[in-house]
């Protein structure tokens, strides 16, 4: 079996399906699958900078356009590949909807099968009077002709299955793209030291990009609450501000900015910028709590909220708008509503009074990350692609 992944984004871009499909690549090799990754051309330096153990890397991708519909299979026929599996999001792919017809012109007259992973359904932009049929049309197109469509939580399992369509579709939740590096003893009072916090300092942590779907300016607004209830509290920005991807980041970001600098918190806020692996995990251990205001909701597809997972962090997100079984509210993380600081303010102002429970939130979060580990998610994946060849 040899898989081909296809990905708009790949390291050393920055972007979380980038991140995800490194991390998909080398579990996969691990269970005895030939993996090679097809990308932007803008990752060619990750083949000598960050080589992957038994991973071919082909970034050779100007762009997304109609090309691919010749370019990815007579690269496919070229290594041997008999699956192509797509890592979508449609920023990835500069929002062009020539990947989303592609599946069933790759699979017609070859023995080439096509897997679609949705990092999420948000529907592409096309052209200035493309309504929301045509878009929603687009966005689900692959869902009805690809032989294998993996989602990463239940509301677009639920979605995705629910369509007429003889295509398999599997819920997978993604896993952590950042390896735990534990501390050495006293370990966490340096680190919080180098960034100049006090032993009594309220740390709250933000890990990932920046835009308007991951509540910035809710994160910024809860901060001013908790410093007006006369907390010691300051915010760390772990990470880079915005991704490679979505233009419209920095635009928010300038707001997010903006309204920092307008209540005046300056001073409370610190950004890391880029981190490497370690660094993040540093960082993720230094906080008092993690908090992730998605104003759609904590959700699986979400690799910052796994990362806070695995890293046995206090955290605080937003109620899931769809079903989160395998988290429980109080016991795993908190979940406040979407965009209201006040409450959220409320539920931080109580875990730093509670120190017991911020420990039995962080030691419940790593057993439940559990789930979620790439050997696992590599597993499902080649399960799937060998029960579907088995079908042949």
């Amino acid at each position: 079996m040899h898989v081909l992944l296809v990905t708009g984004e790949y390291p050393p871009m920055r972007g979380g399906v980038g991140a995800y499909t490194a991390a998909l690549a080398q579990a996969l090799v691990a269970t005895g699958v030939d993996v090679s990754v097809v990308t932007s051309r803008r990752s060619a330096s990750a083949a000598q900078s960050q080589p992957m153990t038994g991973v071919s890397l082909y970034p050779v991708i100007d762009r997304w356009d109609w090309r691919i519909w010749h370019q990815l299979p007579a690269l496919a026929q070229q290594i041997g590949a008999n699956w192509l599996h797509v890592q979508y999001q449609t920023a990835a792919f500069a929002m062009n909807p020539a990947i989303n017809l592609a599946p069933g012109l790759w699979q017609r007259g070859r023995r080439l099968s096509v897997a679609w992973t949705y990092h999420d359904l948000l529907v592409p932009y096309l052209w200035p009077k493309a309504g929301a049929r045509i878009r929603r049309w687009i966005t689900l197109r692959p869902a009805q002709t690809s032989r294998l469509v993996v989602t990463t939580n239940a509301g677009d399992y639920q979605q995705l299955a629910a369509l007429s369509s003889p295509v398999t579709v599997l819920k997978v939740p993604i896993g952590s793209n950042i390896a735990v590096h534990e501390l050495a003893s006293g370990g966490r009072e340096a680190a919080r030291t180098r960034r100049r916090y006090g032993t009594a300092t309220l740390v709250i942590g933000y890990f990932g990009f920046l835009n308007r779907s991951k509540g910035g300016l809710t994160l910024v607004r809860t901060l001013h609450e908790l410093v007006q209830q006369g907390h010691d509290a300051h915010l760390l920005m772990i990470g880079e501000r915005v991704g490679a991807s979505d233009p419209t980041n920095y635009a928010y970001l300038q707001e997010v900015e903006a309204l920092i600098a307008t209540l005046k918190l300056g001073a409370r806020v610190q950004w890391t910028g880029h981190l490497d692996d370690a660094g993040v995990s540093v960082a993720l251990h230094l906080v008092d709590l993690l908090f992730m205001p998605y104003n759609d909701g904590a959700s699986l597809r979400r690799g910052t909220l796994m990362a806070g997972l695995v890293h046995g962090c206090a955290i605080v997100t937003t109620t899931p708008q769809s079903p989160l079984p395998e988290l429980v509210d109080g016991r795993d993380l908190c979940f406040v509503p979407p965009e209201d600081p006040q409450a959220a303010a409320r539920t931080i102002a109580r875990l730093a009074a509670m120190p017991a429970w911020r420990q039995a939130l962080s030691v419940s979060a790593r057993e439940q990350s559990q789930q979620f580990t790439w050997s696992a998610i590599a597993a499902h994946h080649h399960q799937a692609y060998t029960t579907l060849n088995q079908q042949v």
